[in-house]
């Protein structure tokens, strides 16, 4: 899909002739021709070959300002941008986008004649429509910087202020549609559908209005990813295959490719596995083709590990999900090194980047810096009534005492305050959180409430003109749509409870602490979270400690984390094993510590329904679990693994089938 978006900011940069530039100062016809050659040619490296676009871009930018045609300078030097963040340079991009923007606010930009090869008619634009659409242009590719920086809010700020800025000066309908694609996109990395659709639907009309019959087979490849991350399978399904017979024969390969991988992932979900390899290899070959990013062949990885996993084809299921992790460490560590520089920009960068803020942070800041001098000028108020009663006879001394009472209970009242502000933030911070899952219990809830009624009407008719099977429909929809409810209310639950569990971050710092302690303490709290979602869940604890270890050097908060992961996967085992014998069988899990020599040896034991022989050697794999789907991430043993091992430990295993697994872990006393 990033496609699109390119073209929309490089649209206007496909100069195939410019006059009337400046007065007195009418380029060259050779020079314009080569203007709209080496913009042709940025375009056309874009997203291809960034060094081969950047090195056109610099040609074109450099004849543009030496024409003085400061509109042109302004396109180029936001495809340069785009090209440079596309890279990883943000800098740079930062650079030219600052370029962009100066010149969008030249009210002597000038007027320009433009033909594009998308349009057949000359477009007369005076100066002031020319520096807007620019202001618009130059924002939108702001607001792409702010998403590859994690800044989402930024970026969805800066893309809304480009829209309402283009919808209330210009009539570019195609640039207002390619502005609201970008905002569609963001809505969808932030998981908020239904507003991904309502902008997308603005796209289409933009883009008919515009009279341009590009990307029709895009905005349905979009449509459909959207119903199939939002779960409607039909929909999803309708407009992915409408989608391919549109774009049929067409050359937009990474659009294709694209709506091949969402094409797998709603085969995955209807567990159609084979047809999911099918197009997730499709997806791959197009990328080959066109000249795949790592962002791109991650999708396609991903997805197909998932469907060899679930076709039981273990071996091609690891080899891509091998494949997914190399390149999802790749990304990870050129997005932390691109950053890292970015953040690291000299004083003047950033001071411009600063200008560059919305007025209502800058309207914050002031509020921020009137309320603290304020507060300076409260303070020196009460300093010099100190000051002066300190100057005082003998006999003011109670006053001053009283005074410093006062004092000290202004300073309480102020703590109070802010811890206060501080709760009020952390509150705010959680509703935002929790928001998108209530949004979709709500939306979910007024659905039910329509079909309820039209279930009701239905039964309401005599029998002659019931419809049963319009009935059964009904009911399987009010009972899909309560399991959604549910798996979002669930949702909004695990991220309160994993916000408070992350609050107590580790500090990295070993401390001496008592294993027997910790080990007991982590015991009962993994029991008691289990009886907190199972009250029917019970089991024989078994504690034996060795009194003789004393205190060991350990990073209390992550070994911690390791034993509760375990002990959790003890319970685990055991309650399984109890489904499946409810009858003559006593759940037990024993925790024992002991000194041996000089290590510290800690044995987690159930008598649960054991790990396979073929699995155990794969368990401290990351991404290796062997509960359902759905009911652990695989990452718990693998990190337990190296917590361990960066105390200079070892975990070892013993496992039986339908006996029992014993974790034996074992760390060094100094």
């Amino acid at each position: 899909m990033k496609k699109i978006i390119i073209g929309f900011i490089t649209i206007l940069c496909l100069l195939v002739y410019a006059s009337d530039a400046q007065q007195n100062n009418q380029p060259k016809e050779n020079d314009t021709l080569r203007l709209s050659n080496y913009a042709s040619q940025l375009l056309n490296f874009t997203e291809v070959n960034n060094d081969s676009a950047l090195y056109f871009g610099n040609k074109a930018f450099a004849l543009a300002q030496k024409l003085n045609q400061k509109f042109y300078q302004g396109m180029i030097a936001n495809n340069m941008a785009y090209n440079y963040i596309a890279e990883g340079d943000y800098t740079n991009g930062l650079k030219y986008i600052i370029i962009a923007k100066k010149l969008s606010e030249d009210k002597d930009i000038g007027a320009h004649i433009l033909k594009t090869p998308y349009i057949e008619n000359y477009l007369q634009k005076d100066a002031e429509t020319n520096r807007i659409e620019l202001m618009g242009y130059t924002k939108n590719c702001l607001g792409i910087l702010y998403g590859y920086t994690e800044s989402q809010n930024k970026k969805l700020q800066e893309l809304k202020d480009a829209k309402q800025l283009v919808e209330n000066v210009t009539n570019d309908m195609f640039l207002l549609a390619g502005i609201t694609d970008n905002i569609v996109y963001t809505y969808m990395d932030n998981k908020k559908y239904d507003s991904a659709l309502y902008y997308l639907n603005e796209s289409i009309v933009f883009r008919e209005k515009s009279r341009i019959g590009m990307y029709e087979g895009a905005a349905y490849a979009t449509m459909g990813e959207i119903y199939q991350r939002m779960g409607k399978k039909d929909s999803a399904s309708k407009y992915l295959f409408a989608a391919l017979q549109i774009m049929k024969g067409s050359d937009e390969n990474i659009i294709v490719a694209g709506n091949y991988i969402s094409l797998s992932n709603l085969n995955y979900d209807n567990n159609r596995y084979d047809s999911g390899i099918y197009y997730a290899n499709l997806a791959l070959r197009l990328y080959d083709v066109a000249g795949k990013t790592l962002e791109e062949t991650l999708d396609a990885y991903t997805v197909l590990a998932l469907n060899f996993n679930k076709s039981k084809r273990y071996d091609s299921a690891y080899k891509y999900m091998d494949l997914a992790k190399t390149i999802s460490d790749s990304i990870n560590n050129i997005r932390i090194t691109n950053l890292g520089k970015f953040h690291s920009m000299g004083f003047e960068e950033k001071l411009r980047l600063q200008e560059l803020q919305n007025e209502a942070v800058a309207t914050r800041n002031n509020n921020r810096i009137i309320l603290l001098l304020f507060t300076i000028i409260v303070f020196l108020i009460i300093a010099f009534i100190l000051f002066r009663n300190n100057r005082l006879k003998q006999k003011a001394n109670k006053t001053l005492q009283l005074t410093l009472a006062d004092l000290k209970s202004t300073q309480s009242q102020l703590i109070q305050s802010e811890k206060m502000a501080s709760l009020g933030e952390l509150t705010a911070g959680i509703a935002h959180e929790i928001q998108n899952p209530l949004n979709f219990v709500n939306n979910f809830s007024d659905i039910n409430m329509e079909l309820l009624e039209e279930l009701k009407a239905e039964y309401l008719k005599p029998g002659h003109a019931r419809e049963n099977e319009e009935q059964i429909d009904l009911i399987n929809d009010i009972i899909s749509n309560e399991e959604k409810i549910s798996h979002h209310g669930k949702r909004a639950d695990s991220i309160v409870k994993g916000m408070l569990q992350h609050s107590r971050k580790s500090t990295g710092q070993k401390e001496w602490v008592d294993i027997n302690s910790l080990c007991d303490e982590f015991l009962r709290l993994a029991y008691h979270g289990l009886r907190a979602k199972d009250k029917s869940f019970n089991a024989t604890m078994k504690t034996n400690y060795d009194d003789h270890i004393g205190k060991i050097n350990v990073v209390p908060q992550d070994l911690g984390r390791v034993l509760l992961n375990m002990i959790n996967n003890a319970f685990y085992a055991i309650n399984e094993q109890k489904k499946i014998h409810p009858e003559n069988y006593e759940p037990e899990v024993d925790i024992s510590t002991k000194k041996i020599n000089d290590k510290v040896e800690i044995k987690i034991s159930d008598n649960g329904n054991g790990i396979p022989p073929a699995l155990v050697d794969k368990i401290f794999q990351p991404f290796f679990t062997t509960k359902p789907t759905g009911s652990g991430t695989g990452l718990g043993l693998s990190l337990s693994y190296d917590i361990i091992q960066a105390h200079g430990g070892k975990i070892t295993v013993n496992s039986k089938e339908h006996e029992g697994t014993t974790f034996i872990i074992q760390l060094p006393i100094n």
